[in-house]
């Protein structure tokens, strides 16, 4: 990677980012973290991420209503979201991908799958 791309990582779950971090600092990227919705909103206007690695179940404000905002901003509607959860239901799947997540993956996921989905969104193209 000629410059590092930085993602976003945003969970309640201090575990989850933990993993997600190591995995893709692993691999060259700059990761931030946000442990709730509202933290990643405000953490959006001073520095925008390449990419979101969002959380769905979360207290106070969900990864969805996370999701829509994001979407509706002109600032940060460009941004590529993958959701990262364990709702694994169909109508979940395509509720995400309805309010404009651009990758869903379940819990539990392996790096592989995280990483081929980044790379996907950001014109990567090397598998992991």
């Amino acid at each position: 990677m000629d410059t590092k791309k930085t993602i976003m990582v945003v969970d309640d779950n201090p575990d989850i980012i933990t993993i997600v971090r190591t995995i893709l600092e692993g691999k060259g990227y700059n990761v931030s973290s946000a442990y709730s919705g509202a933290e990643l909103l405000s953490s959006l206007e001073k520095d925008k991420p390449d990419l979101v690695v969002l959380d769905i179940m979360m207290p106070q404000m969900d990864g969805l209503e996370v999701l829509t905002r994001l979407k509706a901003a002109p600032e940060t509607a460009s941004i590529p979201v993958i959701l990262l959860t364990a709702k694994v239901q169909y109508e979940d799947v395509l509720g995400g991908y309805k309010l404009g997540a651009d990758y869903y993956i379940t819990k539990p996921f392996t790096s592989t799958q995280l990483i081929n989905g980044i790379n996907l969104l950001l014109g990567e193209g090397k598998p992991a």
